[in-house]
């Protein structure tokens, strides 16, 4: 007597969770379209609280150097932070539909930012110059495995698209 084992999980994703919205918006391609939010209180100087969903409050602050109190990653961090993650959740799913096991993953992301503009003393970009991304991902999987799941990775952020690209920013004043 044999016994089939199935795996729903690999690299701690439900595999069949993910198959299954991919299966639903294949039939129906209306449901990829999908609306994200985040609302913002500020708690007083360079303070704010990020609202998302049902979870805690996610805390923003500027370090000390830049007048703040210091008690969260500030703007910037965060972005840099969203790019990171975004990038493991894309690494995480797609490993994971190719039957990769990721033995370890961690990805650096920094970048680099003048200041001069944002504190009012020129105009110019207040934005990054450059992010640089490096990713050290450990798995028994062939280089050949890792570079076709890198290129799929980075083709599919939507956070990486986000930020590669122009986006249109409407940022209105409500009274």
């Amino acid at each position: 007597m044999s016994t089939t084992e199935t795996t729903t999980q690999l690299n701690d994703v439900n595999i069949a969770a993910v198959a299954g919205l991919a299966g639903k918006i294949v039939e129906e391609p209306a449901v990829a379209a999908t609306t994200w939010q985040a609302t913002v209180d500020w708690k007083g100087a360079f303070r704010s609280e990020a609202s998302i969903r049902d979870f805690a409050p996610a805390v923003s602050d500027e370090p000390e150097s830049l007048g703040g109190g210091d008690a969260g990653p500030n703007p910037v961090e965060q972005l840099l932070g969203a790019l990171g993650n975004c990038l493991a959740v894309g690494y995480a799913a797609n490993a994971t539909m190719a039957g990769i096991d990721i033995k370890d993953l961690q990805v650096k992301v920094e970048g680099d930012l003048d200041l001069h503009t944002f504190l009012g003393l020129t105009d110019g970009n207040a934005g990054f110059e450059d992010i640089r991304v490096n990713v050290h991902l450990d798995s028994d999987a062939s280089p050949e495995q890792l570079q076709e799941l890198h290129a799929k990775v980075t083709s599919t952020s939507p956070v990486g698209h986000t930020l590669a690209r122009t986006v249109p920013l409407h940022i209105d004043l409500a009274q």
